[in-house]
């Protein structure tokens, strides 16, 4: 995109207000004067590094149909910025000689969008780090310091309030942004009167009473959202999450949903069964209960269907959904069920690992019942930081396997079936199907992910740098899901001695647990598979037998693999296994310009050595009042378990995966976490596609009602199921019709007239 023409318009705006409020000798008149002075100097510094990234960006997109990284975004942002300080600009220069102009207003406006804009200017700097530091065509920095360690300590004490008072949510949908004031008007409200054991509905009923003020008065509304986002623990953003759990919310968003005749909360007991093997049905495997940190427990699940279905009014199942009682039974009885759908959805949602149920995500899953005509089963697993990994991934995994032996009583026949999941989700239905994998089962036909999230640790990648203005998923937020869900953030109500001990000897007693049971169940599929008759081919139970084998990697062997640097690229990260690895795009082709910081103008290439972050050109960005936010690099080797970290795993592992379909967003700070794993899966060769949203934010599909935008994007989604459940039919190739034939037709109509 050519933003010459842009910066042209801005500095011609920009000048001739500063020349008209010279003449102004009032205080507003210095105020517009200094801002329109600073905005036209970060005009001058943005255009070259704009122009540069525009050069090479295109070098981190999957392909050329997608068009999608987090440079691109972030030079996005950027763009979207300068427009509506330009919008502002011409309004100003058009309006500021009329009697209603508003003076203080307009000069508030300019005076926060430059301060984004002097923001926005540090990122770039931050991201042209990167692309120095970064192997060729890898977004993720490849080591566990330095860079990333920078990065983090630079967003801790950089000042947000700008991005979340007059500029907030600039870079999204005009449609949308009403909303998320409402979201950031609630935040700060409820974070004024939360109290960690008070119920969330009388926070909630106390935040309407101070709302007023920060619905009036941005500044102070984007001082409170960063205090906030700096200070406030994992069991805030819990409460205000589960919010959407609440009974008056719930009504209302099922009141707007699709209606459906099937809604039953399952409670599943702790039970082992068996399962048949996919290689060899006559043989089967034992699938155990989840037992991580708290032991065999049942596992809690939600069931929506459009149409009553056989089975669903079952006396077995009506057993593990006792609340429902007999009356539900009565009424679903009066018409006779339709057949077993051959179909079967299963999701797992979203909520950063820590919150939510399937009861908030349930407006889109009706929808999904209704269109797909296939019953859904939703997985309520347990959430950090209480239960951190492995437990969820136990619990969805075991919900998979139970809902493919009971699929009858679902409704469903199980002839296909798609795994689907947002964020938390879209990680667990991936690392779902590596450990279905493992296990040798049935694995699902194709996953639908949606923004999800594969590498869980504080990594600087560009389009991470996102984080710092998005009003949704803010850096120190995400972090600290991330640490919940590796079991180093306290859970509710643990005595502060645990907070350091506790959660990451319990997360190490349980991997192991885990992957002694993934290696036992691993160990004899490849049995059943080597005692096969007829099979000679030894290769893919060899590759299944290193694929679990470096999976099982112990927490010794994680932290010694970390000195080992020699032959690393983007897939181990500082992960603990040690395949050989080769995903890293081709390097750019020659010609490509190198990476840079600019300076005045002028390309200044940066010394690979130099760890310290020194702005070119005196510049400084706008530091934070507040104190700096606690985000800390995560050294437990939990964190590099592919199965916590899908974009970890090594290419045995991924191989195994059936199509995955990724729709991701632009804005999104995941973004790169879509578009490393997708680039990792087209060089293994495994089918995937990526797909990406414009101008929504993440966890659109909770939004999927709210405007026009988010039901376009979460239509999307279906249509991404629907080609996984009911793929197309292939046409057979017709062979062309001999020259004969075509003389013979043409001959017999004149024939026939003669």
């Amino acid at each position: 995109m050519d933003s010459r023409p842009l910066f042209q318009a801005l500095h011609v705006v920009a000048e001739d207000n500063v020349a008209f409020f010279r003449q102004s000798a009032s205080e507003t008149g210095r105020r517009f004067v200094a801002a329109f002075t600073a905005i036209g100097e970060h005009a001058r510094r943005l255009e070259p590094i704009l122009r540069h990234f525009a050069s090479v960006y295109h070098v981190f997109d999957l392909d050329e149909a997608t068009p999608a990284n987090g440079y691109r975004s972030l030079a996005q942002t950027t763009r979207c910025c300068l427009a509506h300080v330009l919008h502002k600009s011409r309004y100003v220069a058009a309006n500021r000689r009329s009697i209603f102009f508003r003076t203080g207003h307009n000069a508030a406006e300019l005076e926060a969008y430059c301060a984004a804009l002097s923001q926005l200017r540090a990122l770039l700097y931050l991201a042209q780090r990167l692309l120095t530091h970064n192997r060729p065509g890898c977004l993720f920095h490849h080591e566990e310091r330095g860079l990333t360690e920078l990065v983090l300590r630079e967003y801790g004490t950089l000042h947000k309030g700008c991005f979340y008072g007059r500029c907030l949510g600039f870079q999204f949908a005009p449609s949308i942004r009403p909303f998320l004031q409402t979201i950031a008007i609630s935040l700060v409200s409820f974070g004024e009167n939360y109290r960690r054991h008070d119920s969330g509905l009388s926070m909630a009923a106390g935040s309407l009473f101070t709302s007023g003020k920060f619905a009036i008065d941005p500044e102070l509304r984007g001082a409170e959202f960063e205090r906030i986002t700096q200070n406030l623990d994992v069991h805030f953003w819990k409460s205000f999450w589960n919010l959407t759990e609440t009974e008056l919310l719930a009504s209302v968003a099922s009141m707007a949903s699709t209606p459906v005749r099937v809604i039953r909360a399952l409670t599943v007991p702790p039970a082992p069964f068996e399962l048949p093997l996919a290689a060899d049905p006559s043989l089967s495997i034992t699938i155990s209960p989840p037992v991580a940190h708290t032991g065999p427990g049942p596992v809690h699940m939600r069931l929506i269907s459009h149409e009553l279905r056989e089975g669903q009014d079952s006396e077995a199942l009506s057993a593990l959904a006792p609340a429902e009682g007999p009356l539900g039974l009565e009424l679903w009885r009066k018409a006779a069920p339709a057949p077993p759908s051959p179909l079967l959805l299963v999701h797992f949602h979203g909520g950063g690992f820590v919150a939510q149920t399937s009861k908030s995500h349930e407006p889109y899953l009706r929808g999904w019942a209704q269109e797909l005509g296939a019953p859904v089963l939703s997985v309520d697993y347990a959430l950090a930081p209480e239960a951190p990994f492995p437990r969820a991934l136990e619990e969805c995994f075991y919900a998979y396997c139970w809902a493919l032996r009971h699929c009858r009583l679902l409704g469903s026949t199980a002839q296909r079936v798609c795994l689907a999941g947002d964020s938390a989700g879209g990680n667990l239905c991936l690392t779902v199907t590596m450990r279905a994998a493992a296990f040798g089962i049935q694995l699902p036909d194709g996953i639908m992910a949606a923004y999800p999230v594969t590498l869980v640790r504080a990594a600087a990648s560009p389009s991470r740098l996102l984080t710092l203005l998005d009003p949704l998923l803010p850096l120190s937020v995400l972090c600290k899901c991330l640490s919940a869900y590796a079991g180093t953030e306290p859970a509710e109500g643990e005595p502060p001695g645990l907070e350091k001990l506790g959660p990451v000897n319990m997360v190490r007693r349980d991997t192991a647990l885990l992957l002694q049971e993934l290696r036992q169940s691993a160990s004899a599929w490849l049995g059943a598979l080597l005692d096969s008759p007829g099979r000679s081919n030894g290769a893919g139970a060899e590759a299944m037998r290193t694929s679990v084998s470096e999976a099982a990697l112990d927490d010794d062997s994680a932290v010694k693999s970390r000195g080992s640097r020699k032959s690393q690229t983007c897939q181990d990260l500082s992960c603990g296994v040690s395949a050989p690895l080769a995903h890293a795009p081709a390097p750019p082709p020659q010609g490509s310009p190198p990476s840079f910081f600019l300076s005045g103008g002028q390309l200044e290439e940066e010394a690979p050595g130099d760890e310290g972050l020194q702005y070119p050109d005196g510049f400084e960005p706008l530091r934070s009042d507040q104190p700096s936010a606690s985000i800390t690099l995560e050294a437990s080797p939990v964190v590099k378990n592919p199965f916590m970290s899908p974009l970890l795993a090594p290419d045995s592992m991924l191989r195994g995966l059936p199509p995955v379909h990724i729709v991701a967003c632009a804005l999104d700070p995941m973004l790169d976490d879509s578009v490393m794993f997708a680039r990792r899966l087209r060089e293994l060769g495994r089918p995937v596609t990526l797909r990406i949203v414009q101008d929504l934010p993440h966890g659109f599909l909770s939004l999927s009602q709210l405007c026009r935008e988010t039901r376009q994007a979460a239509a999307l989604c279906t249509r991404v199921i629907r080609e996984i459940l009911l793929p197309p039919e292939p046409t057979p190739p017709t062979a062309p019709p001999s020259p004969h034939k075509h003389r013979k037709l043409e001959r017999t109509p004149h024939s026939g007239a003669a």
